[in-house]
């Protein structure tokens, strides 16, 4: 499915992470591409022999809008990767990966507490080991959860953007207009804050096309999801939650078996009650992302 918050996708990213962070200070203060031939039915499935290494390049803005006791608060938030996945061979049944970061940064302004950019230089060169399964699905990240970085006043690793990165097939043979569900559920640690995002998708064929060279099934994704958290901010307990509806275009190419790139929209809209101030602060968050494969050994 389509997931990110920091790399992957869709973009739920680092501007509605920190919106918790915010309210706390706030009470303070291209052309179409070439059709590719249909065929009858298509089986779509990763291919990542041993030593195959794959490099995409993400991006995605966020803005997020909330209303404080009558006044309007606006943060924006751009993050951008550089990642390469190398196979290291099969792993009982699923696929063993290394990932490596090549490249990782981010940005965060707000009206309310100016730039509240985390510093992401040390994350250059970190690297770790994942299992994919054959249908897109994170096995296990696990290891991604030692590989972490400070962003206003809170420790937070990078395992979640990586929960969601690769898109998941249907399983079964499928034909233009056959759809088929892409579940997943994300847990954002933010040391006193918790969040858990959930999301319920339905995956559409839509047609095919060539994509640099490679037949490729393009796949719509219609995004749903929730969020929830709770925990404390400035002193103060605070309950969030929240819904995410969006689109996510993405392509697949199909003898490769190879995810080639997405692009994604979504609309955020969010509540935080705060009991101890008698407020409960709506929020709403725009974002897009895209993830492209660049390049392919």
């Amino acid at each position: 499915m389509n997931k990110n918050t920091l790399i992957g996708r869709p973009a739920i990213g680092l501007a509605l992470a920190a919106l918790v962070v915010l309210a706390g200070v706030a009470l303070q203060a291209a052309p179409t591409a070439p059709k590719a031939p249909a065929p009858a039915a298509t089986v779509l499935e990763y291919k990542m022999p041993a030593g195959r290494a794959l490099t995409y390049q993400t991006k995605s803005e966020e803005t997020q809008v909330m209303e404080v006791m009558g006044q309007s608060m606006e943060t924006h938030a751009t993050n951008s990767s550089t990642v390469t996945f190398k196979s290291k061979g099969p792993k009982d049944k699923n696929l063993l990966l290394g990932v490596t970061l090549d490249e990782m940064a981010a940005s965060f302004t707000s009206s309310a507490a100016g730039d509240m950019s985390p510093d992401m230089s040390s994350l250059k060169g970190k690297s770790f080991d994942m299992v994919l399964s054959p249908l897109g699905s994170e096995v296990d990240v696990a290891a991604a959860e030692a590989i972490k970085y400070d962003m206003a006043g809170a420790t937070r690793n990078i395992s979640s953007g990586f929960k969601m990165f690769f898109p998941d097939l249907p399983g079964k043979s499928v034909k233009v207009g056959d759809t088929w569900p892409s579940n997943a559920g994300v847990d954002e640690d933010m040391g006193e804050m918790k969040m858990r995002m959930d999301f319920k998708n339905v995956c559409t064929l839509e047609g095919f096309e060539t994509v640099d060279g490679m037949e490729c099934a393009r796949v719509s994704t219609a995004v749903t999801g929730t969020l929830t958290g709770s925990g404390s901010q400035q002193g103060m307990d605070m309950t969030f939650a929240g819904t995410t509806k969006g689109k996510e275009t993405w392509y697949f190419a199909i003898k490769e078996g190879l995810f080639i790139k997405s692009t994604s929209e979504t609309t955020t809209e969010m509540s935080i009650d705060v009991p101890a101030a008698g407020m409960t602060i709506p929020a709403t968050a725009t974002a897009k992302s895209e993830v492209k494969l660049t390049a392919k050994q």
